[in-house]
């Protein structure tokens, strides 16, 4: 059985300090002993280290040794259209499993108005969000969790591959426009776009050709945009699965 992963502030001179509700966690409801082991990332390299003892509100770890760990695949930013939070987060939370670099809320013309406003005060909970999820997933690094852009500003956003998910049935299909796989590494990077659950507007669509991003489908049935959003990304972590090092 995997060992668990937590994320710590820093780790200095072989040691570490892991605080807050997992700290708590682990001394409230898993009772921890002095030298049991767990894997422990400071969102750069990842380490097996020992309990060492307790402070209040804090586990302290001695590092034993550094671990090997697996690079993704691709950088990969999610650029994902405001809608509702309880669907947002479950977005940051699979997005997130699914190893995004980042994830950038936008303001587009269909996102219901004011998300933007109330977006700036969820952003600390989202990327507790994607704490959680990523010690779930064994990360080695945590996702970015960026503040909302306007449309506008999303599509400035620079990647080797920006493709917008579209349910307009004149899309291509999303597998058609990746490059061949002797062409993908694990240097590539991608931005995928994410409309609003009433879709894009046309006006948004011809900014977006214009900026050079390619407008893409996952099929003929109509996804929300959470949905869309997971699919999407999966399809993208399976074409450079091969890549991982």
């Amino acid at each position: 059985m995997a060992r668990r992963r937590f994320f710590v502030e820093a780790v200095l001179n072989g040691e570490a300090v892991l605080e807050g509700e997992t700290a708590e966690h682990l001394r409230r409801v898993l009772r921890v002993e002095p030298g049991q082991q767990y894997e422990i990332s400071d969102n750069q390299s990842v380490y097996l280290a020992a309990i060492e003892g307790f402070r209040k509100g804090a586990v302290l770890f001695r590092v034993l040794e550094r671990l090997a760990c697996e690079s993704p695949p691709l950088s990969l930013t999610l650029l994902v259209s405001l809608i509702k939070f309880d669907r947002f987060e479950w977005i940051v939370e699979k997005a997130t499993e699914l190893g995004v670099e980042a994830i950038v809320p936008v303001m587009a013309g269909r996102s219901d108005h004011g998300l933007d406003k109330a977006a700036a005060r969820r952003v600390e909970r989202w990327r507790r969000i994607a704490l959680e999820s990523s010690q779930q997933a064994r990360r080695a690094r945590l996702p970015e969790i960026r503040e909302c852009l306007s449309f506008r500003e999303a599509l400035m956003t620079p990647a080797g591959g920006r493709w917008m998910l579209d349910e307009s049935r004149e899309a291509p299909a999303i597998l058609s426009v990746l490059p061949r796989r002797e062409a993908r590494s694990a240097s590539d990077t991608v931005c995928l776009l994410v409309g609003p659950e009433g879709g894009w507007t046309e006006e948004e669509r011809q900014e977006a050709t214009g900026q050079g991003w390619v407008r893409v489908s996952l099929g003929c049935q109509i996804l929300r945009a959470d949905t869309a959003a997971i699919a999407g990304l999966a399809v993208l972590a399976a074409a450079w699965s091969d890549h991982a090092k």
